[in-house]
């Protein structure tokens, strides 16, 4: 898929939303990415993270993971394309841990994913989880990333597309001197 099928995808499920939008980052913005308005296309999910999984082919994966509850389906249909384990980590006590079962063994070959990143916050996390565990993060990925390209998250990392879409701290955001107030569309705002 190229970037701009990506793109319009997102566009035609309307998960492209516009307004003003507090970030699980904790950023500011007047875009957001919900991933779960796309990714509830059963058809539509399975091609998108097929096309992601296809940039890790080469790379010898052997576990796909995924921080919760926005990656779980990525990383599901991602395991899934390349033919191998997926699972997440979840937070408890607000710190990601690997619960429910899920094990990576000292040296597996790990694909660490996500929809959608700004700061790569969570997937440095669930990195920091994979290394804990005593697997090996051989590369990132994500559906979107909207960092621009700036995001740097150690390790190797690939997306299906890039946005350079401006975000800003609270204190200087031009939407909120305007007199709005930010709304929490994403999963963390769930908690």
């Amino acid at each position: 898929m190229t970037s701009e099928e990506v793109l319009n995808t997102y566009s035609e499920t309307g998960a492209l939303l516009t307004g003003h939008f507090l970030l699980s980052s904790g950023l500011h913005s007047d875009r957001y990415l919900q991933s779960a308005l796309v990714l509830q296309q059963p058809e539509i999910a399975t091609r998108l993270c097929a096309a992601l999984g296809e940039q890790f082919r080469d790379v010898n994966i052997q576990v796909v993971i995924a921080p919760a509850l926005g990656g779980i389906l990525v990383a599901h249909e991602t395991a899934r394309a390349l033919g191998v384990r997926g699972i997440f980590a979840e937070r408890q006590s607000g710190e990601l841990t690997l619960r429910r079962g899920f094990s990576i063994e000292k040296g597996e070959r790990v694909l660490v994913v996500e929809d959608i990143i700004t700061t790569g916050k969570s997937i440095k996390e669930t990195i920091a989880v994979v290394r804990k565990a005593g697997g090996t993060v051989v590369s990132a990925g994500s559906l979107i990333d909207r960092s621009g390209g700036t995001a740097d998250l150690g390790v190797p990392y690939r997306s299906l597309a890039t946005l350079d879409v401006p975000t800003y701290q609270s204190d200087a955001c031009p939407l909120c001197k305007a007199g709005g107030k930010p709304v929490k569309p994403g999963s963390r705002g769930l908690r």
